[in-house]
């Protein structure tokens, strides 16, 4: 079988999620919607056969698309208990990705850069939460993915500053800036402080993007020479 065919399969399907998006057609973006990340880890798969990668490395990220499919399901409806569990869903997918670049980017850091890091993301957890007007029963998770969500930002940043391999790192944190801003914008609407045309068709193409460089650069990574 054809490498590409499981990776052409994915493009297909986002763009027809984005042109349901952008048209409005909720039926066509909802039907496909389930099936991105599947696809996008069945790309990776098809890729990495046959090739010296990393087990670990690939296992954690098929371990994070698949949490990413569980979220992107729960996320289609409107119950209160499935948004929760989507926000469990991707904040153990941040959980694998953070397992496989904070133990390259964190090796040998020094603790006034873990303080100053430390600093800088709880003021942009807390900017966030209140900029966005979280409340109620919502506001300790979104704390919790929030600061998991500054983690994921550190770790790729921490390694586009330090590491050698420019390019990979700066897919990996131009991944992690893109799922946060996704997010961002769906605290927004849910929590109805920034509403504007288009606000599902730009969530689900900054989302979509992220997470392809996010698998692109943890591709990347795991090669073995």
């Amino acid at each position: 079988m054809n490498r590409n065919i499981p990776a052409l399969f994915f493009v297909i399907a986002a763009l027809l999620n984005w042109a349901g998006r952008y048209w409005g057609i909720e039926e066509l973006a909802s039907a496909v919607k389930p099936a991105l990340m599947p696809l996008l880890a069945a790309s990776v798969l098809s890729y990495a056969t046959n090739r010296r990668l990393d087990r670990k490395k690939l296992t954690l990220l098929v371990t994070a698309l698949i949490f990413g499919c569980v979220g992107d399901t729960c996320l289609l409806f409107d119950a209160f208990p499935l948004f929760a569990g989507g926000i469990g869903a991707f904040l153990l997918g941040h959980i694998c990705y953070v397992s496989i670049f904070g133990r390259e980017s964190w090796k040998g850091m020094d603790w006034k850069a873990w303080v100053a890091g430390g600093v800088v993301m709880a003021g942009l957890v807390f900017g966030l939460i209140k900029v966005l007007h979280v409340s109620g029963a919502l506001l300790p998770p979104m704390a919790v993915y929030g600061t998991m969500l500054m983690l994921l930002m550190f770790s790729t940043f921490c390694g586009l500053l330090r590491l050698r391999d420019k390019g990979t790192w700066f897919l990996l944190f131009l991944g992690s800036v893109l799922f946060t801003f996704s997010d961002c914008m769906i605290a927004a609407g849910t929590f109805e402080t920034l509403v504007f045309p288009l606000q599902d068709f730009v969530i689900m193409t900054t989302y979509v993007v992220a997470q392809s460089l996010l698998a692109i650069g943890t591709v990347r990574l795991a090669q073995v020479n």
